[in-house]
């Protein structure tokens, strides 16, 4: 897919709220309201008016199923394409080479715990880690940090893009960020991403007692001519290493790794698990605000003196 890199932030970001508003007026057009184009494709509400306000990127997915219910032809396809969606970004410092490499990469091999990868976060799940770590940034700080992570996903999140496979330590979909709703809808994009033809992502079950598990994340790097490279993050920095002698020990160490890990297809399985869990989850917690919605309102009500009936009568 076409994408270009330019420095002209305010027109690029100015052509992203055109694509919110062309689909807004074929929404319209259409006898639509967001929910309801939501349920067609289908995806939550939120996704189609963060889309139409420019502040959303729309996936391929999204954009094909506007164009065929909306009855647009390949209109959204072809406008996403052509579409600078990330003119400015800033990445922390000591990121900056990691984030040159994704730009490049022709394979990417990620080995993960405690947390899901960035490449594989949705936007409300990256929203609320960035949140819980950078405690006391500034909100602007936040959606900075979020836009720039996002930017790094398109390449791998098109059908056509790099090879991408994650072995996800099963704790980084148990680990709870925010609450129950972000986690099911990162479960879910789990389970989206992975029925791409480029993407593959397996779990290393906790139940499994016979696992040698790195205590720490990494990723294998493959780059255009051949050239390889280990990437793996203290916490606040970055570290780098193509000494063949070392690719080669990690190359090992990833190589058991997936050959211990669940199938695509188990994977997939433990996957829709936690994310109906979470949904239950979330179910529960609705139920239980309502319930003291419910009581607030009756201590609120105006309490009035019983008659009770006298003797004799």
């Amino acid at each position: 897919m076409k994408r270009r890199n330019g420095g002209g932030g305010g027109a690029a970001t100015t052509t992203a709220a055109v694509f919110g508003e062309v689909l807004r007026h074929h929404r319209e057009g259409a006898g639509l309201t967001q929910e309801e184009l939501a349920g067609k494709i289908p995806c939550d509400r939120s996704l189609v008016a963060r889309v139409e306000s420019g502040t959303r990127v729309p996936q391929e997915q999204f954009v094909e199923a506007c164009d065929q219910l909306l009855g647009t032809g390949v209109m959204f396809a072809r406008l996403r394409a052509n579409i600078d969606w990330y003119p400015e970004v800033s990445h922390p410092d000591w990121f900056k080479r990691r984030a040159a490499m994704d730009a490049e990469a022709v394979a990417l091999y990620q080995y993960q715990t405690q947390v899901i990868p960035g490449l594989l976060q949705t936007e409300e799940y990256a929203r609320a880690l960035f949140a819980r770590v950078a405690r006391g940034a500034d909100e602007a700080r936040v959606e900075d940090r979020v836009r720039a992570r996002l930017s790094r996903q398109q390449r791998f999140l098109d059908p056509e893009g790099p090879t991408l496979i994650a072995l996800l330590d099963e704790s980084s979909i148990r680990n709870v960020v925010r609450d129950a709703a972000v986690m099911h809808g990162q479960c879910a994009h789990l389970l989206e991403v992975g029925g791409q033809s480029n993407v593959c992502i397996q779990i290393l079950p906790a139940s499994d007692g016979r696992l040698i598990r790195p205590n720490t994340s990494m990723s294998l790097i493959s780059l255009p001519e051949g050239e390889k490279c280990v990437y793996s993050e203290s916490l606040d920095r970055g570290h780098f290493n193509s000494d063949p002698a070392v690719i080669a020990k990690y190359t090992q160490t990833y190589d058991v790794l997936r050959a211990d890990a669940l199938s695509a297809r188990d994977s997939a399985a433990l996957i829709r698990d936690a994310m109906e869990g979470y949904g239950r989850n979330d179910d529960v917690a609705q139920e239980q605000l309502q319930r003291r919605q419910r009581g607030r309102l009756h201590r609120n009500r105006p309490r009035y003196p019983r008659l009770r009936p006298r003797k004799g009568q």
